[in-house]
């Protein structure tokens, strides 16, 4: 089929061929650049806490009246819940990942050090917290109980002995060896790496450094307050927070239970706005493809119309229903082709503004040539309804309009 014939008949309805290669460049562009920003997205919500989410949960004991002695309670609840049927392991903590509420520090190789090396969450635990948690030990041993320290609300812990993340244990000693070396939290005071665990990320999902973490082994209460986390049985998950609640209400009733959250639920809330752009980007991606596609049909079918003569004409002339067909998908390609020519520029042009803008990584270079097949082949779908009518039209048109 010969291209000037079909380029004679776009120059013809430059309006209509422009409008339809610009909708489809912006498409392009913008489909492109919310594709890999839902894929950023989804990436960050698939990270691995480093901990056992299914089974665990954890919540708040705050004591009142006078004489309530909430570090006596701290320890008694300790020893009631792990007889609990259905409780796995239970441990005492000032936070969980994913929370959004936690202690952070600055860990540096130096005491009195200006700048530190790194920003650390802080996790205040006692010597079972690994088990309760569900962190994989990779290297090292865990906490004595012996090793951990009793302080007193508003003090600057200073730990002898601390765990760190694999992420954190690397950033601190690139060479390796972490295993027995000393860092510095809060003070002067060094603090020994005892033990490195794989991986467990910050309460704040916003950081940068989220998975460099440090588990210190201390006891501090928060005034009357204290907090808590069960890990139980596989599947009994529910069961053992009602009996966990039910027991800690009996033993002591000078107190108030706060809300039992599991920590899947903490992930849904700390990923509940990525979740909900990526939600709104995939509805906005699939309103541009269908007004895309709506607009390619009705130019396509707005041109058969107004060529049904020709069309009769070349079909009395011997052109048979596949060179009819033939036809408008040939036109359609070529004014996809200028749009995404176009849509290309404007992808990467997007994307060069987000990265000043927002930081946000460079799309990468395969999202293009994807999003070219992609509305390559909507526009054939699209297009094909009308070329099929066009095909049918009978020569006889051709003399009836004489």
């Amino acid at each position: 089929m010969e291209i000037r014939p079909i380029l004679s008949a776009l120059m013809r309805s430059k309006v209509s061929m422009i409008l339809i290669g610009v909708q489809v460049a912006l498409t392009l562009a913008i489909v492109c650049n919310a594709l890999f920003i839902i894929g950023q997205r989804l990436d960050r919500m698939d990270r691995p806490s480093g901990v056992n989410e299914a089974d665990t949960f954890t919540f708040s004991s705050s004591g009142f009246g006078e004489g309530f002695d909430a570090r006596a309670v701290m320890k008694s609840d300790l020893e009631v819940m792990r007889q609990i049927p259905g409780v796995a392991s239970v441990a005492t903590t000032n936070s969980v990942p994913m929370s959004d509420g936690g202690w952070g520090e600055g860990i540096s190789l130096k005491p009195d050090q200006k700048t530190s090396t790194a920003s650390t969450a802080f996790y205040l635990v006692n010597d079972s917290a690994v088990q309760t948690f569900g962190l994989n030990l990779i290297a090292g041993r865990d906490f004595k109980p012996e090793e951990v320290m009793d302080v007193k609300f508003g003090d600057r812990p200073q730990p002898k002995v601390i765990i760190l993340t694999k992420a954190l244990s690397e950033k601190m000693f690139p060479d390796g060896g972490a295993l027995g070396k000393q860092v510095y939290l809060t003070g002067n005071e060094p603090s020994t790496v005892i033990g490195i665990v794989e991986g467990m990320q910050q309460p704040w999902m916003s950081s940068d450094e989220v998975e460099y973490s440090t588990l210190a082994p201390v006891y501090m209460t928060y005034g009357n307050a204290s907090r808590y986390l069960v890990r139980a049985e596989p599947g009994r998950r529910d069961e053992v927070m009602k009996a966990v609640e039910q027991k800690l209400a009996e033993v002591n009733p000078s107190r108030i239970i706060g809300k039992l959250k599991g920590l899947q639920d903490y992930r849904a809330d700390a990923y509940a706005s990525d979740r909900a752009m990526a939600i709104i980007l995939g509805t906005v991606i699939f309103a541009l493809l269908a007004i895309t596609a709506l607009g390619i049909v009705g130019m396509a079918s707005f041109w058969v119309a107004q060529r049904t003569r020709q069309i009769g004409t070349r079909r009395a002339l011997g052109a048979t229903k596949f060179d009819i067909l033939r036809y408008f998908h040939t036109e359609n390609f070529i004014i996809t082709s200028l749009g995404l020519v176009l849509g290309a520029i404007l992808a990467y042009a997007f994307s060069l503004w987000m990265m000043q803008a927002y930081q946000s990584p460079k799309l990468p270079w395969y999202y293009v040539p994807i999003g070219f097949l992609c509305l390559w082949a909507l526009g054939q779908l699209a297009v094909l309804g009308p070329a099929l009518r066009a095909s049918r039209v009978p020569p006889a048109i051709a003399t009836r309009s004489v």
